[in-house]
């Protein structure tokens, strides 16, 4: 008995024990994808998922789920007090609301909760990755729409989304305990899975393209798996308080994306739609309104309208790249193949 005991402490002297992810948001799109990733990796993954959360994403069995409730720093840490964690991936959030103020309670108070009942509970992170956007930058530059997004700038958001985001990166920069976040800040991300611009991919099966603007617009994109390579960089070699911008490298203008989709599509006809702004505000008054009125969450809101005026969405990775390593390895081209392939396999298209 003796031998067999010392045996058994032998192999656990030489055998490493799994680094544990936590990954909130793990039933969304990014977040699903970062479990994936985590699990290739070998890692022991929690995914964090609400109780009304779908797992149609999530059925691998070596997944640990743990519902949390980002509203009650309480709350968190009854949940999280039997849990030690080596990493924290925060994919939670929203980008779509039916009141304003339900962006910063779900997410600036949610990360701040989250955050505050991880160093009550002293549980010691390697690091704390942050998902961002590109959208805390807001209207930055928006009469040089050649010029590129730098970390330099200032912020300025111009959305309820974007304010919220900002609000909670400047929540962290004020900590004053030692916490070893890195926030992410990637651009528009598409693939399979997301329901935004699987909607305009819809829209051009049903022969009609929609634009906004008259205006040149510079738009940047990341696929979905660039992110999440940016995810598990950072948690390698993000140093801590880094902001990093994230897109595949190169400019579109508005039109390429939907043309690359209707290619995929077999190229039907269609109907190129390009409307003013202000029909756009009108659209996007009246869905907000039919919103509130119905309880029912749209797309067409004020914060898309403030989206899709914005005509400079460019931003430079250089710091990805030179500090994390970070390549973004699908452009957009490929990435739009590989989406609508999943679309139709899927039975989405």
């Amino acid at each position: 008995m003796l031998f067999f005991f010392s045996f058994c402490l032998l192999i656990c002297t030489f055998v490493p024990m799994k680094e544990k992810v936590l990954v909130t948001g793990a039933s969304g799109f990014i977040g699903s994808f970062i479990v994936e990733e985590a699990l290739s990796r070998g890692l022991d993954v929690w995914a964090a998922v609400r109780h009304s959360s779908s797992k149609q994403f999530l059925t691998d069995a070596r997944i640990h789920f743990i519902e949390l409730d980002l509203g009650s720093e309480q709350r968190l840490k009854e949940q999280l007090s039997a849990c030690t964690f080596d990493y924290v991936v925060h994919a939670a959030g929203v980008t779509k609301c039916l009141n304003k103020a339900d962006f910063h309670r779900i997410n600036t108070e949610g990360t701040q909760h989250l955050v505050k009942a991880l160093l009550s509970l002293q549980i010691s992170l390697k690091r704390f990755v942050y998902i961002s956007s590109l959208s805390i930058m807001g209207a930055i530059r928006e009469e040089q729409p050649y010029s590129e997004i730098l970390e330099s700038d200032s912020p300025a958001p111009n959305t309820a989304y974007g304010k919220s985001k900002l609000e909670a990166e400047q929540w962290l920069d004020g900590l004053d305990v030692s916490f070893p976040y890195v926030v992410l800040r990637p651009t528009g991300v598409y693939g399979p899975r997301e329901r935004d611009y699987f909607m305009m991919a819809k829209s051009i099966k049903s022969h009609t393209d929609f634009a906004v603007g008259f205006k040149p617009q510079d738009i940047t994109f990341v696929y979905v798996s660039d992110v999440v390579q940016a995810v598990f960089l950072a948690m390698e070699k993000g140093r801590t308080g880094r902001k990093y911008f994230l897109s595949d490298g190169q400019v579109y203008q508005s039109s390429t994306f939907s043309d690359l989709i209707r290619r995929e599509l077999g190229n039907p006809w269609w109907i190129r739609i390009t409307a003013p702004l202000w029909f756009l505000r009108v659209i996007t008054f009246c869905g907000e309104y039919i919103s509130h009125l119905t309880g029912q969450v749209t797309a067409l809101n004020n914060d898309k309208y403030n989206i899709m005026k914005q005509r400079n969405w460019r931003c430079d990775i250089s710091a990805a790249r030179q500090e994390l390593g970070y390549e973004p390895k699908v452009m957009l081209e490929e990435g739009v193949r590989r989406s609508i392939a999943w679309y139709k396999e899927n039975k989405w298209l």
